[in-house]
């Protein structure tokens, strides 16, 4: 009976107590707020916008709109990230929180994410509510390399005329010879739309099958209108018989802002054009020895350049060897 009495006891006990820490507390005993629905989130957009270029980086900022109606969600927080579309790896991610969201509307919190000045990303969007994840979003891009950096950004640039006809480079011959050719060059550059601001044009000849550099020279244009296109000239003297690229280059501040390839047939047995295979050909390296010393700068003139540079040693010894083989045939 005494044991009996207590285990009653005991469970009165847990009874009151019970009773008293639901009137304690308001609302213990009442029924769910059948009123208040459930949070929803959904992701609703994604923009991505360069914000800064860089030369090796570009920076892009990637706004994610995300909206929200019904109840409270707590502990929101947005990942983005990179990820490149030709490895597959994660580039960089960034996390955004957006805290306790009580009031129904759209949020639009901006990730700012540092990736290559390369190839293309898939750029993707994860949102999470207490840890676990209620909505996704993404978008490509693709070109990233083609972002202009800051520092080569220019109005002026080489003219590329409908249907490529026309050459940006007009190459001319100005004198031939047995062994040195001159070649006149001039480029079209053109203000798109600008202040002027002076630039240089580097014309240089390549041997087309060696990539030997024969020659080269640099023009210094100093005012483009607006609008306007000027054709700075320059001459370059390169050995007679060989195929060449002639290679504008534009710089500002002495930074590449374009750059253009023209073709020079002087081997009457074959022609090239521009962005095609090279093959083998019988190369003579001394035709391609300069009188320039070392470290010496390329010529620089602010109008068409002359001079054209001899062969040099190689050269006379070949006309001495020439002219003693003809003397000994006389003679015999």
């Amino acid at each position: 009976m005494n044991a009996e009495r207590a285990l009653l006891g005991g469970a009165a006990a847990l009874v009151a107590l019970s009773l008293v820490a639901a009137l304690a507390v308001p609302g213990a005993l009442a029924p769910p707020d059948r009123d208040r629905p459930p949070a929803r989130i959904a992701y609703t957009e994604m923009t991505v916008a360069p914000t800064a270029v860089a030369g090796d980086t570009v920076t892009l900022g990637v706004t994610n709109y995300v909206s929200h109606d019904g109840g409270t969600a707590r502990n929101v927080t947005v990942l983005t990230r990179a990820i490149d579309l030709e490895s597959g790896f994660v580039a960089t991610s960034t996390t955004a929180s957006l805290g306790t969201l009580t009031a129904g509307g759209e949020r639009a919190p901006t990730a700012t994410l540092t990736v290559e000045r390369a190839g293309g990303y898939r750029i993707e969007t994860v949102v999470y509510e207490n840890g676990s994840r209620v909505a996704t979003g993404h978008r490509s891009v693709r070109g990233v390399g083609a972002l202009t950096p800051a520092y080569a950004r220019s109005p002026i640039r080489f003219h590329e005329f409908a249907g490529g006809v026309i050459p940006t480079v007009a190459v001319a011959v100005r004198e031939a010879g047995d062994e040195r050719t001159t070649l006149d060059v001039a480029a079209h550059v053109t203000n798109t739309g600008g202040e002027s601001e002076p630039v240089t044009v580097e014309y240089v000849a390549r041997q087309a099958d060696s990539n030997l550099v024969a020659d080269r020279a640099s023009v210094a244009v100093s005012d483009v209108a607006s609008g306007h296109t000027v054709t700075p000239n320059a001459t370059l003297a390169v050995p007679s018989g060989y195929n060449y690229y002639v290679d504008a280059i534009l710089r500002k501040d002495g930074v590449i802002v374009d750059s253009t390839t023209a073709a020079a047939n002087l081997d009457p047995s074959r022609t090239i054009s521009v962005n095609e295979t090279t093959r083998g050909v019988e190369l003579d390296v001394s035709d391609f020895e300069t009188d320039r010393e070392d470290g010496e700068p390329p010529r620089t003139t602010t109008e068409t350049s002359g001079g054209t540079p001899g062969f040099g040693v190689p050269a006379a010894l070949a006309a001495l060897a020439g002219v003693a083989l003809l003397a000994r045939r006389w003679s015999a």
